[in-house]
């Protein structure tokens, strides 16, 4: 992060045109997220989508692909790291230890086990262990962040980011439906949604429905996987550091540094909510010109390409993830 903020000044001139276009592409996406029926998907996603459908609709300058590069692997890194003043260690306080537990447990557990199907189905390993990542942690952002350590190609990332979309939105869709027949309390019920569905707004969706008081456990626990986002990645990099000889790289990437630095200080001061907010729609912006970015620099042939396995990959491991964190909560919760 220190390494981005020295040298973007000399490189501006250089970046921003693709920076702009990125960013223009963000705001497009903020405004259909406040449109009726669209504040359940969020703008990351929608940004991607029209970054994709513009990299096939239009010829873009030669001159904005630094930008867009930028875009896609610098910034991102700040929206990672401005993720931590949504949340706060006193969050595993309030959803209890065995809320914790049935979180954690789903999280390691999910993601372990969808990363070897996904070597038993033939997926490629990097595209395998993002969509393990968007599935066990926290969607969109988690596949962003996951892929600062992993470095998988473009189309890995949007074929990851499009599985979390799709079977994260049939899971907001179906889980009331569910529990109709399951019949859990709204306390139960909110963490099992929290601890199982990818994204942030497809929890609230899932949870609205029944209350509030399953939206506020439901998002606690949604936060306290968005908090285990920052362990994995620096598993993930000692992993890489332990197989490639002669890795130099840092042992525990700065964004993820920065991540930390934010929680401790959301979670040792009391921040006043404006802040905290006005963080998070940075956040968030950021990472929609991010992942819009990665759309412009994605083509659908690519995605085609990849075959069946990463689908059924997605559907394996949405299934997997909500039967055992659904088991947990019945048992213990």
């Amino acid at each position: 992060m220190t390494d981005l903020a020295s040298k973007l000044p000399a490189r501006l001139p250089e970046v921003f045109p693709g920076i702009a276009i990125a960013a223009l592409i963000g705001a497009v996406a903020f405004g259909l997220h406040q449109l009726p029926h669209m504040n359940a998907v969020s703008p990351a996603i929608l940004a991607a989508v029209i970054g994709l459908f513009l990299a096939h609709a239009v010829k873009l300058p030669d001159r904005a692909e630094a930008g867009i590069a930028f875009s896609s692997r610098s910034l991102l890194r700040w929206a990672v790291a401005l993720l931590g003043l949504q949340v706060s260690f006193g969050q595993i306080v309030a959803i209890g230890w065995t809320g914790f537990a049935i979180v954690a447990s789903g999280l390691a557990v999910s993601f372990v086990t969808i990363r070897a199907l996904g070597r038993k189905l033939g997926v490629a390993p990097k595209l395998a262990e993002l969509i393990a990542a968007g599935t066990s942690i926290c969607g969109a952002s988690a596949v962003a962040g996951v892929n600062a350590v992993t470095g998988a190609e473009d189309e890995d990332v949007a074929y990851a980011v499009a599985m979390v979309t799709l079977f994260g939105t049939a899971a907001m869709l179906l889980y009331p439906l569910i529990d109709h027949w399951l019949m859990l309390d709204a306390r139960r019920y909110g963490l099992w949604a929290g601890a199982s569905i990818h994204e942030v707004a497809q929890v609230v969706g899932a949870t609205a429905q029944v209350g509030p008081a399953a939206t506020q456990s439901g998002a606690i626990a949604k936060l306290t996987r968005v908090l285990m986002l920052a362990p994995l990645v620096m598993t993930l990099r000692f992993e890489r550091r332990k197989a490639e000889a002669g890795n130099t790289g840092a042992a525990v990437p700065l964004f993820v540094i920065g991540f930390l630095a934010l929680v401790a200080v959301n979670s040792l001061i009391a921040l006043p909510h404006e802040l905290t907010a006005l963080a998070g729609q940075i956040s968030g912006f950021l990472l929609a010109v991010a992942l819009g970015a990665m759309g412009l620099k994605t083509h659908i042939n690519g995605l085609k390409a990849k075959g069946w396995a990463p689908l059924a990959l997605g559907a394996f491991g949405t299934v997997f993830i909500s039967l055992f964190t659904l088991g947990l909560t019945l048992a213990f919760a």
